[in-house]
């Protein structure tokens, strides 16, 4: 299962930007006062990316290949006052846009003494998602507009000397790549948008009683296992064609973790098996999914439609 072989570089990941996160609440508990008008409309009053903070990150060399683990050298101890990043070198991919799923190799090092503390290049890349919501702002501000390629800086604050990384994107993704597969006559037919996000036409006649898994994209990433922690573009309907839910309205990919019961029953079963890059039709009668219960807009007894994106497993 993958999932163990990335669990450490993954929570690394995620730690760090937890951390740089949470930094501005440490200290006194009692309200702050309100800032003066100089005060919040400064650089790195909201997000990070101070001036000299990002004066300190533009002092790391960053020396490597592409592809290849690089090597951070800096005045040591280097320290950050908030988080911070800034582009060490562009892209020449595709440009990234906010609510993009990136995948990336990153190096983690030390800021008093250089040392590393972990990286994913001998590993596998690592999901991080272009959002304010998901990614601490001050790195989501720099990665908004460069291009799949770029290499950025990122260190936030710690007790210490900063936490310091270095991001390397090596994808962006955003819908289902692959080739297109015909869908069995009890299928929807989906339809796309420019975009990717879907639509679907209904069926006649009745819904099946069984669970139905129907790739319209097959892709060519990685099988989805149990245990894997998988990002996804989705869509919902009723089986009568009522949409009820979409990631695609709400601006980021769902995440959830594959067989672990996060999830109605028809999804853990039907995301079992498929692979990254593909797009599936599945659908899921009451009993896998809300049953007889009301849930919010979808009726119980209801036979549910959802198109899934598959954009990352591991």
């Amino acid at each position: 299962m993958r999932r163990s072989a990335t669990a450490t570089t993954a929570a690394a990941l995620a730690a760090l930007l937890l951390l740089a996160g949470c930094a501005s609440d440490e200290g006194d508990a009692e309200p702050a006062e309100t800032p003066t008008a100089t005060e919040a409309e400064s650089p790195g009053a909201d997000g990070g990316n101070a001036p000299e903070d990002v004066a300190a990150l533009e002092g790391i060399t960053v020396e490597g290949e592409a592809g290849a683990e690089p090597t951070l050298t800096f005045e040591q101890p280097l320290n950050v006052s908030e988080s911070a990043a800034v582009v060490a070198s562009p892209g020449d991919g595709e440009e990234i846009v906010e609510g993009q799923l990136l995948v990336v190799d990153f190096i983690q090092v030390n800021g008093e003494n250089g040392e590393v503390l972990d990286s994913t290049y001998e590993g596998e890349p690592q999901p991080l998602v272009v959002s304010d919501e998901m990614t601490v702002p001050a790195l989501n501000d720099v990665l908004i507009g460069q291009q799949v390629g770029a290499r950025v800086l990122f260190a936030s604050p710690t007790q210490a000397s900063a936490a310091i990384m270095a991001l390397e994107v090596v994808d962006a993704r955003s819908r289902a790549e692959g080739a297109a597969v015909d869908v069995p006559e009890n299928v929807p037919a989906v339809t796309l948008a420019e975009n990717g996000e879907p639509s679907i036409a209904a069926v006649d006649g009745e819904a099946p009683t069984e669970l139905v898994v129907a790739p319209t994209i097959e892709g060519e990433g990685d099988v989805v296992e149990e245990g894997d922690y998988v990002f996804v573009q989705y869509s919902g309907w009723l089986w009568d064609g009522t949409s009820f839910d979409s990631s695609w309205t709400k601006g980021t990919p769902f995440s959830l973790e594959a067989g672990a019961g996060q999830v109605i029953e028809g999804w853990d079963t039907g995301l079992i098996g498929q692979s990254v890059g593909s797009q599936v039709v599945m659908v899921i009668p009451p009993e896998l999914g809300y049953g007889d219960e009301d849930n919010g807009p979808i009726p119980g007894g209801s036979t549910l439609v959802f198109v899934v994106d598959i954009l990352y497993a591991g």
